[in-house]
């Protein structure tokens, strides 16, 4: 009978078969049979073990399959593996662990694909073990390829003999030559030049600007003949104010402290008429501490509780820093005044503070996201001397070249540390490339964490810095604050008995967290007829400056606000704050807590505490001891239930990562 050909089997994935389809038994040839163990070079395979059709390994019988694998073909996965041999062991130095593996593991990963090994490493102090498997062969590429890796790295690592000191170089076939070598070096980068040259065309970019004009600051005779103990006693009794000379070197004299408005004003007697006009009868601490200061042409840090009069602290200096100017608003070409804050509202308010103080006809622009470009572009066209900007819109006017910023002389950073905390710093040193380094420059901030320190030392040259207080946070002293512990569940009941008691003088800010519990809220008060306003950042740019109108004006008596309104309100007959949420974080607590309890007068907070807020727990005691304020049972026993909650964890990761040995690949 003729012999018909078999159709091949599909391959199976799984296996790395040899040859084409042929498994051999022992020496086999014949063509029917099949065997059991493993053999086969080609594509035959034997059947029996003698007469027609035995055969041993050589076997090449066109139908023969055996049932182990066979020889000569692709190499089995446990070949790769190295389950016929041991690994190939050896030691690596730690830091060359990190070269080997290579970013991502691409090296190592490039490694194995190409010898077709698989390799371990285990992470050691000094040292690491390096396990590569597979076959001899293999193992052996495998070591010389990260032989070669650990080789480049350290000759790199090793330093090039300089371009002075570089003699006759042997050439790549061992002869001297003199001319370039095979490698070129490098040569030393002079970094005193590079500076030098930095500030000549800094220099050079400046030149053309006029000379600025700082001090304007006259001592009066009663300001000059204070003494240092009633200088002393006079901060002690102003909210225990303290000042300091942060500039390098040999200390300057702190001025003392401007105790009425002639004192500090006394060259602008209109100044002074204006104040007393809008019905102030003497400065507040920072004032009449910053003032003295900034008029002389000093920059300063200003940190104070919200409420203490930090606008109109920079405000008033920078007045007649614009107006005694050499040139001109047409000279100038530009603003002269930058003032960059954190948010539309509080943007707003400083506005409203320019315009209410006007002096000499000075010029002021509010520029921020959420209105009308166009028209603020008109505005600035037209010729303005002061700019009140969010850091998102004036950068986006800069970078399109529709202000001009080199004319700016006086800069303020208001609620510098809010700006830090919306992620505003780059737009922040954007703008400040093209404004002039001369400057006089002014930062206020309600709190002094590092963050701030370091903007300062960036941005401000040989600062005086006047806080009130401390610089350790800590809520407004004016202020009584109660925190009440309870559950999720039962904050709604809460918040509407205490709206239930209001008397139709309070004057309340609800704070929370989402701005869609804000509108639930809303809701929920004006079915019951509450009239009511929220302020969040979904709204529009008119309803929210609709709601604050409202809510200053004493249309409605509740608002309900996220914190994009903890630092931009400015409404001195708050009576409550009430935090339906707690804030992110304690700075945020102590911002809201101080929308109330302004100008002189005092306030109440409520504050709702869930489990949820248990790891900020201890850092809200801390605030009330300062403060001197009721500190509940039920939050002391919420703090400490949180100690021993972190202490478990604490130990329990520090026993695993204890055990677990560090592997790679």
């Amino acid at each position: 009978m003729a012999w018909v050909p078999e159709k091949k089997a599909e391959p199976n994935p799984r296996d790395s078969r040899a040859g084409q389809n042929g498994w051999g038994s022992d020496n086999g040839s014949g063509s029917g049979g099949r065997g059991r163990s493993g053999g086969g070079s080609g594509g035959g395979g034997g059947g029996g073990s003698s007469g027609g059709g035995a055969g041993c390994s050589d076997s090449s019988g066109p139908r023969g399959r055996g049932r182990d694998r066979g020889g000569s073909g692709r190499s089995s996965y446990m070949e790769i593996c190295g389950a016929r041999e041991p690994p190939l062991c050896f030691k690596l130095k730690s830091n060359m662990i990190g070269v080997v593996i290579g970013r991502g593991g691409s090296k190592i990963k490039d490694i194995q694909s190409t010898t077709n090994t698989k390799i371990q490493i285990i992470k050691g102090d000094s040292e690491g073990e390096v396990k590569i498997f597979g076959t001899k062969d293999r193992k052996a590429k495998a070591k010389a390829a990260i032989e070669s890796l650990v080789k480049k790295q350290e000759r790199s690592s090793t330093s090039e003999p300089s371009v002075a000191n570089a003699g006759p170089q042997p050439s790549v076939g061992g002869d001297f030559h003199t001319g370039a070598t095979s490698k070129q070096v490098r040569p030393m980068i002079d970094w005193d030049k590079v500076k030098m040259g930095v500030i000549e065309w800094r220099k050079k970019k400046w030149a053309d600007l006029p000379p600025i004009k700082k001090n304007f600051y006259i001592e009066t005779k009663a300001t000059r003949s204070m003494s240092q103990v009633q200088v002393a006693k006079w901060r002690k009794e102003n909210f225990d104010l303290m000042c300091d000379d942060l500039k390098d070197g040999e200390k300057r004299s702190i001025p003392n402290p401007t105790c009425k408005f002639e004192d500090a004003f006394q060259p602008f007697p209109e100044l002074v008429k204006v104040l007393k006009r809008a019905g102030f009868q003497k400065p507040t601490p920072i004032q009449s501490q910053a003032w003295p200061i900034i008029l002389q042409g000093i920059d300063l840090i200003g940190v104070a509780q919200t409420g203490t009069g930090k606008t109109l602290s920079y405000l008033m200096p920078g007045f007649i820093h614009l107006n005694n100017q050499s040139a001109s608003r047409e000279e100038r070409n530009g603003p002269g005044m930058l003032v960059l804050i954190p948010t539309r509202e509080l943007a707003l308010q400083v506005e409203a503070e320019c315009s209410k103080y006007s002096y000499n006809g000075l010029k002021s622009v509010c520029i921020y996201g959420g209105r009308n470009r166009h028209q603020q572009i008109q505005d600035i066209t037209k010729g303005i001397d002061i700019i009140i900007a969010t850091p998102g819109r004036l950068n986006d006017l800069q970078m399109n070249k529709f202000v001009n910023l080199r004319s700016i002389t006086y800069l303020v950073l208001d609620e510098a540390d809010k700006m830090l905390d919306l992620g505003f710093e780059h737009q922040i040193m954007k703008i400040l490339l093209d404004v002039r380094p001369d400057r006089q420059t002014v930062m206020t901030s309600a709190t002094w964490p590092d963050s701030i320190r370091r903007l300062a030392q960036s941005y401000l040259k040989e600062p005086m810095i006047v806080y009130v207080g401390t610089l350790n946070l800590v809520a407004v002293n004016t202020v009584k604050q109660n925190i009440i512990v309870t559950k999720e569940e039962e904050k709604r009941s809460l918040i509407q008995e205490f709206v239930k008691n209001l008397s139709p003088q309070d004057k309340v800010i609800i704070f929370v967290s989402r701005k869609l519990v804000a509108d639930d809220l809303s809701s929920d008060f004006s079915i019951q007829g509450i009239a009511i306003q929220s302020l969040h950042g979904d709204r529009e740019q008119y309803d929210r400056e609709q709601a604050l109108e409202d809510f200053r004006t004493g249309k409605v008596k509740i608002l309900i606000a996220t914190d994009l309104a903890s630092r931009g309100l400015d409404v001195n007959d708050v009576t409550h704050v009430y935090n339906y949420d707690f804030p992110r974080n304690i700075q945020e607590y102590v911002h809201r807590v101080g929308r109330t309890g302004r100008a002189g007068k005092t306030g109440t907070s409520i504050t709702l505490m869930t489990q949820n807020d248990s790891k900020i727990a201890n850092e809200v005691i801390e605030i009330l001891n300062r403060a001197n304020q009721h500190v509940p049972e039920d939050l002391v026993t919420m703090a400490e239930q949180y100690k021993l909650y972190k202490q478990k964890k604490d130990i329990g990761k520090k026993s695993k990562s204890r055990d677990k040995p560090k592997k790679f690949f």
